[in-house]
């Protein structure tokens, strides 16, 4: 099984990417969020599951571990797919898909493709005691000592995956934790894609 990827991506579309690895492409399916992310030529590097089928073989890419976890629980819903659960992550987070969960919004469920009313209300149902874990926190004190945060701070940055990303391009992980941890130290604020512009400016001027 391929759990992850690194190297250059040589194609790109709304909800695939093509990653050449040691001079082998993967097709890889992923969100409309992680495509808007990446860029032709660029290295990257992602977490991926693979779905087999009989007459398809389907490797999907995450952003981060939160994602790839929410892929498979979504999966365990009655009639869901990958196909459906991909749509709901390209429009919600896994913290926005366990509070609209929590809140019973099903009509934020619905904004993606291919969930109506019904299919809402059952991933309202089949999710209710599954989704705590993703759900919008404040930082704990273990995680914001390791994470540089000041105490109380709720970042808005996943961390992991600015790391990740900036390992893929290439920068030792000593210095990529640094970095990351730096940006959000100065401004919480940052999500993740300013961060990653934060910290990789922070890293030129080395």
């Amino acid at each position: 099984m391929i759990a992850s990827l690194r190297g250059e991506v040589i194609d790109l579309g709304a909800d695939y990417c093509v990653i050449e690895c040691g001079g082998v492409g993967h097709l890889v399916t992923i969100t409309g969020r992680l495509a808007s992310q990446l860029v032709r030529y660029e290295q990257t590097f992602m977490l991926t599951t693979m779905a087999v089928r009989e007459d398809a073989i389907t490797l999907f890419g995450f952003a981060n571990s939160q994602e790839r976890e929410m892929f498979a629980l979504l999966r365990t819903v009655s009639t869901v797919g990958p196909k459906v659960a991909m749509s709901v992550l390209s429009v919600l987070s896994p913290a926005e898909i366990a509070n609209a969960v929590a809140s019973k919004n099903a009509k934020a469920l619905q904004a993606a493709n291919g969930v109506g009313k019904r299919l809402a209300e059952r991933l309202l149902v089949e999710l209710k005691d599954k989704v705590e874990v993703f759900a919008d926190r404040a930082v704990s004190p273990p995680e914001e000592a390791a994470n540089g945060a000041a105490p109380g701070l709720v970042l808005k940055a996943d961390l992991d995956q600015v790391v990740g990303a900036l390992i893929g391009l290439g920068f030792p992980e000593a210095d990529a934790n640094e970095a990351a941890e730096t940006v959000v130290r100065i401004d919480p604020t940052l999500d993740t894609s300013m961060a990653l512009k934060a910290a990789l400016k922070t890293l030129g001027e080395k």
